[in-house]
């Protein structure tokens, strides 16, 4: 049997790549793993040995103590790979091929699935609807962020590339299908984007550089960009993107001086709950503040897509009513506009294999957009405090040698 090595969540600030369990075929107890859970057959899994697994900012929320994770996590829900080993209830999976891992885990069994709702599967998580790997409150699934990695339920997870020549050709692109693109895409066919749109992003971070480059593929005319970073800024110009400093001054005033008019069609909110102020309260944690500029920019009828991720516990919130995920938002605002709010995780499998096709064809070059860069998996620390300072990279980390891995 192999080894294995994985990053795992150490305390607030900290993580390490230390080994870790080669997996196997049953759920064992660990940190983070609901009771319920522990024990569980697996049959119908596959165990991959990881060629790409991305550090994302979700994972950044953890390792800042933003949440209620657990010392002792693996981390990491962005898992592209090869299997090697099946369970005897797989049938359709074979070794030898290339996959990616929807961040959703997910049965194919239960009403939401059936419904194509995989982000909110009912069979997974006992702590509630929904799961993902390596992450808080999501019913103790080892992260990916290792060699190797087992995936549940696997004939109904595994998008299976056609042509592995191909498919490595473009691997730093398909890697992102495991959750910032088709995320970022949800973002904006939740906002209703479509051909001759303006859309505001607000983030320039990995998931909205991807709802940015999202909202072109959709036929957008107008993509506006906004965030503190002038470095993730000049990433999202670099493919056509208009961009806003929301640090300079009101968002509306901003917006008005590139479109004529203070409002967009449509918003996708690529924040979430460690949102900024913006102007003179830009160095101001505001949880609610994202949101709130999203109804004001946006024209009423208009909708506004959410896959920036809000908790239900922060322990390092501003304030007492956020810490349990309660937001002081202009719902009367929004009410009295008639917008359209859409949250939750996105449903990877609603989008993948439609956005597999987009990039192998070459209609969209998501790795550029998001200024993908590989690096070995010993220096994921590394990679976590670059991105942490605002890095206008996403890192993929290279477990196993596939991708020709830089140093940080």
């Amino acid at each position: 049997m192999a080894g294995n090595r994985g990053v795992v969540y150490q305390g607030a600030g900290r993580v390490e790549v230390t080994d870790i369990a080669y997996p196997d075929f049953v759920l064992r107890d660990g940190p983070g793993v609901n009771p319920a859970n522990v024990g569980r057959q697996l049959p119908h899994a596959a165990i991959l040995k990881v060629v790409a697994t991305n550090i994302c900012g979700s994972d950044q929320h953890m390792v800042r103590g933003r949440t209620t994770a657990p010392q002792g996590l693996v981390l990491g829900h962005e898992i592209t790979g090869e299997v090697v080993e099946t369970g005897p209830g797989v049938e359709y999976v074979e070794v030898g091929d290339l996959v990616s891992v929807p961040f959703n885990i997910s049965c194919g069994r239960c009403v939401n699935c059936k419904a194509r709702r995989t982000e909110i599967c009912l069979n997974v998580n006992p702590d509630r609807p929904g799961s993902a790997y390596g992450y808080v409150d999501m019913g103790g699934w080892v992260g990916g962020q290792a060699q190797y990695a087992l995936v549940p339920y696997a004939d109904w997870n595994l998008l299976k590339f056609p042509d592995r020549d191909q498919a490595m050709a473009k691997i730093l692109d398909l890697t992102m299908l495991s959750d910032i693109f088709p995320t970022g895409y949800h973002g904006c066919v939740t906002a209703g984007v479509g051909v001759g749109s303006s859309v505001y992003v607000a983030g320039a971070g990995p998931v909205g550089l991807a709802a940015a480059a999202s909202a072109l593929l959709l036929g957008a005319a107008v993509v506006i960009v906004g965030d503190l970073n002038e470095e993730r800024l000049a990433q999202a110009r670099g493919f056509g993107c208009e961009t806003i400093n929301v640090a300079e001054g009101d968002p509306g005033d901003q917006i008005d001086q590139i479109l004529g008019a203070p409002v967009v069609d449509c918003a996708v909110d690529a924040v979430g709950f460690e949102a900024h102020g913006t102007g003179a309260d830009a160095d101001q944690e505001a949880p609610a503040s994202v949101l709130n500029t999203a109804m004001e920019v946006t024209k009423a009828g208009g909708s506004i897509g959410i896959p920036g991720l809000y908790v239900t516990g922060d322990p390092g919130a501003p304030d007492e009513a956020a810490k349990v995920g309660s937001l002081s938002i202009r719902f009367g605002l929004g009410w009295s506009r008639s917008h359209a709010f859409f949250t939750g995780q996105c449903p990877v499998m609603k989008y993948h294999r439609e956005l597999m096709a987009a990039i192998l064809n070459d209609r969209v070059h998501i790795a550029d957009a998001v200024n993908a860069v590989a690096i070995p998996l010993e220096n994921a620390p590394e990679g976590y405090r670059s991105f942490d300072k605002g890095a206008a990279s996403k890192y993929v980390l290279d477990p196993n040698g596939f991708l020709g891995s830089v140093a940080v």
